[in-house]
């Protein structure tokens, strides 16, 4: 794997108040920082995340599941995922990235989907197959059923 760009703990912190006011606000604060840095740390390990699409998934899914902040948890989420997209070299991807999972986040947080099953959208993303059939009925499937 090429040299991957990871984001630094200032980075993350400065993207989530840009992303608060920029989105509309909400209370903004750190509840556990140990914890976004634990995220930042682990998915610069190899051995457990070996390739970018399984770093990025981690990220999003801790940073979305985690709850290290006040308010914007589903919105950080999107923010530091598409950050480390730009960081290395995926811009053709990022917008893209950032529509597509702005509803996919809220259902992960809900805990509609799996990890399992966002590692997969992230890798259809990175691939430019997130029309894939296959993958939509699974999305459907797994967010049909919002009652339980």
């Amino acid at each position: 794997m090429a040299n991957v760009i990871y984001i630094t703990i200032d980075q993350a912190l400065d993207t989530y108040y840009r992303t608060i006011e920029v989105s509309g606000g909400g209370h903004s604060g750190v509840l556990n920082q140990g914890q976004l840095e634990g995220t930042l740390e682990q998915i610069q390990d190899d051995a457990w995340y070996p390739t970018f699409e399984a770093k990025l998934t981690h990220l999003v899914y801790a940073s979305n599941r985690n709850h290290c902040f006040q308010d914007g948890n589903k919105r950080i989420a999107i923010s530091l995922g598409a950050q480390f997209l730009l960081l290395n070299g995926y811009v053709f991807i990022s917008s893209r990235f950032i529509t597509y999972m702005e509803n996919i986040s809220y259902h992960l947080a809900a805990g509609r989907i799996s990890k399992e099953l966002l590692a997969e959208i992230i890798a259809a993303l990175v691939e430019g197959e997130e029309e894939d059939e296959v993958l939509k009925l699974k999305i459907l499937l797994a967010i049909g059923d919002e009652e339980g």
